[in-house]
């Protein structure tokens, strides 16, 4: 059958709870390769709660749907504070992007409890101010950020990041409400290992199975290439 939409593949798929400096407990789930150990980690940050963003955010969703068996991929998703899902709703209220701190050390400290390989933080429009603000706190391989807004993060916080050799890899749709491609070019220069790409056609909430593949494509090809090109089949065509 043909890869699109909500189709599910198969992952081992768990209930999980975060547990935040500040004692709140945040629900999630962690998705696995079906039948091996992943060979690398996305910590999802997910969009603004106050706009309808929650772990569940289509992008998001179909990560942890797709990649554990087309990449090889651990996906961790998970409601930051306040926010609620199908999932359920995690303890706490939305604070903004400060409080949200504790909620991304919970979820790297997990990842790494777990001893999940090679974390790397997914963020998601709010998901990539939280990414900027506080990722550089932790030992992570790297970030992504997908339609960053750059309304939280400030200049020096974005330029602080010159100062790791962490890679940060910036997807910026052509015709995102937000921030453009030139203008994201300009804001993220401060940071010289950043990779910078710019959607032709693309939006800020990347809606469309093409923006989709896409977008995973670049997650993959950022994270573990070797599993590239993506199959658009399941199970996939052999050559």
């Amino acid at each position: 059958m043909e890869i699109r939409g909500p189709l599910e593949l198969p992952a081992r798929r768990e209930d999980i709870e975060l547990e935040t400096a500040d004692d709140l407990t945040l629900v999630g789930e962690l998705a696995l390769p079906a039948e091996h150990a992943p060979v690398a980690t996305l910590v999802t940050l997910h969009p603004l709660p106050t706009a309808g963003g929650f772990m569940d955010s289509h992008i998001l969703r179909k990560a942890a749907a797709r990649l554990p068996a087309l990449a090889d991929l651990a996906v961790l998703r998970f409601n930051t504070r306040g926010t609620t899902s199908p999932r359920g709703t995690s303890d706490g209220a939305f604070d903004g992007g400060a409080a949200e701190q504790f909620d991304v050390a919970a979820a790297v400290d997990f990842a790494r409890e777990r001893g999940l390989p090679r974390p790397w933080l997914l963020g998601w429009s709010f998901g990539t101010e939280l990414a900027l603000k506080y990722g550089r706190s932790h030992d992570v391989a790297g970030i992504i950020l997908l339609s960053p807004p750059l309304h939280r993060a400030t200049a020096d916080e974005v330029a602080a990041w010159a100062n790791t050799t962490t890679p940060v890899i910036v997807l910026v749709p052509e015709f995102d409400d937000y921030l453009s491609p030139d203008e994201a070019r300009r804001r993220f220069a401060s940071i010289p290992q950043a990779t910078l790409i710019a959607v032709e056609g693309g939006k800020h909430l990347w809606v469309g199975e093409s923006q989709t593949r896409r977008v995973l494509t670049e997650i993959v090809a950022a994270v573990n290439p070797a599993a590239l090109p993506l199959p658009t089949q399941w199970p996939p065509v052999a050559d």
